[in-house]
């Protein structure tokens, strides 16, 4: 069985642990709870991956692969038959570098919540409101050109941008990111009933 290094907080495990579900791996993939921060190192998960990150997907013989991006894709390719990410073509890149946008959108969310969390007197405000504004304008560019139809197929994207919505309103309540981008909100709306989203929810806890 292959096993992941997970936690119930990370917008990046969930994106791994929706294509676990849309692909039906729930029983071929163990889960460990695993604890990371930037600032202590888990010397543990250091032996696993070298930056100590999370999501590590190791595999029957042991392969460690990483990041959610390569675990993802890795998936598809072996499990999938390529459903979530086309094979080749133009829409192959289109799908990849649309999920590059939004992790590079996840990543800002961690920079604002790691500066938010920070004492007042030390606190970088230039640096949320830069955050602010790169999540605003990924979002944006969700809504003009990402959000998909009905009839569309459930990509790779498309999973990233699920984990990303959730992760908004899991921790950022307060920015209403639905405002301003009715196309963005019906397709999360309609996403929201998918088995694989109901079943990978965050939770507070480990």
């Amino acid at each position: 069985m292959m096993k992941l290094y997970w936690s119930s907080r990370s917008p990046f495990v969930r994106k791994v642990m929706i294509v676990v579900h849309e692909l039906g791996l729930e029983d071929r993939v163990a889960t460990v709870r695993t604890l990371v921060h930037p600032a202590r190192p888990n010397a543990a998960m250091m032996a696993v991956h070298p930056i100590a990150k999370i999501p590590v997907l190791i595999l029957d013989d042991g392969t460690a692969v990483y990041d959610s991006r390569v675990i993802c894709e890795f998936l598809d390719a072996e499990f999938g038959g390529r459903t979530l990410v086309p094979g080749s073509g133009l829409e192959r890149w289109r799908v990849l570098t649309r999920h590059a946008m939004v992790d590079a959108l996840l990543e800002t969310c961690l920079v604002w919540l790691l500066e938010r969390a920070r004492p007042a007197e030390q606190r970088q405000d230039a640096l949320i409101d830069a955050s602010r504004v790169r999540i605003a304008a990924g979002l944006d560019a969700l809504e003009r050109d990402g959000a998909g139809t009905p009839e569309s197929p459930f990509t790779l994207a498309d999973v990233a941008a699920a984990s990303a919505l959730a992760y908004l309103d899991f921790r950022f309540g307060e920015l209403d990111w639905r405002a301003g981008r009715p196309a963005l909100a019906g397709w999360y709306d309609r996403v929201l009933s998918r088995p694989s989203i109901v079943n990978t929810g965050f939770v507070e806890t480990y």
